[in-house]
C-alpha cells in the first residue's frame, strides 16, 4: 500500500428469519438473481421499558449459483445467517423521481437450526464469491 493510500472495508454480517421467500429472476444474460428479505427484531433490555423491541428489515440480493440454492431450500420464517456488502441501488423513474435503495449483496448464506446452537459441522453452507458485473 501507497503512502497516502486507504483500505476501505464493506462488510455486513446479519443473523435474522426470512421476511419472505426467495423470489428467482433472470438478467438478459441468463445469470440467476435472487431476492429476498431479512427480518430482525432486538428487545431492549428489561429496565428500558420505554424502548420496547426495535425491527429492522433488510433486503438482500443472492446472484449465480447461490441465487439457485437460496431459491431452491430457503423458506419464510427459516432463521438464516447471511454474510455480504451494502450496495446502494439508484433508478429514476419515468417521472424523473431518483429513487434510492440499500441491499446486501449476499456471498455467503447459512440455513440455521431451530433451538440448536449453530456450528458449521451442523449445517449447510451456501456460498459464491461472485458478484454481477454490471
Amino acid at each position: 500500500m501507497s503512502e497516502g493510500s486507504f483500505q476501505s472495508l464493506n462488510r455486513v454480517t446479519l443473523i435474522g428469519r426470512l421476511g419472505r421467500r426467495p423470489e428467482m429472476r433472470y438478467t438478459p444474460t441468463g445469470k440467476p438473481v435472487a431476492s429476498f428479505s431479512i427480518v430482525m427484531t432486538l428487545e431492549s433490555a428489561p429496565r428500558d421499558k420505554e424502548r420496547g423491541a426495535e425491527t429492522d428489515w433488510f433486503n438482500v440480493v443472492a446472484w449465480g449459483s447461490l441465487a439457485e440454492t437460496c431459491k431452491q431450500t430457503l423458506s419464510k420464517g427459516q432463521p438464516v445467517y447471511v454474510e455480504g456488502r451494502i450496495r446502494t441501488r439508484r433508478w429514476q423513474d419515468t417521472s424523473h423521481t431518483v429513487h434510492s435503495r440499500a441491499e446486501i449483496i449476499a456471498y455467503r448464506v447459512f440455513p440455521l437450526a431451530l433451538a440448536v446452537p449453530h456450528t458449521r459441522s451442523q449445517s449447510s453452507s451456501y456460498s459464491n464469491l461472485e458478484e454481477e458485473s454490471s
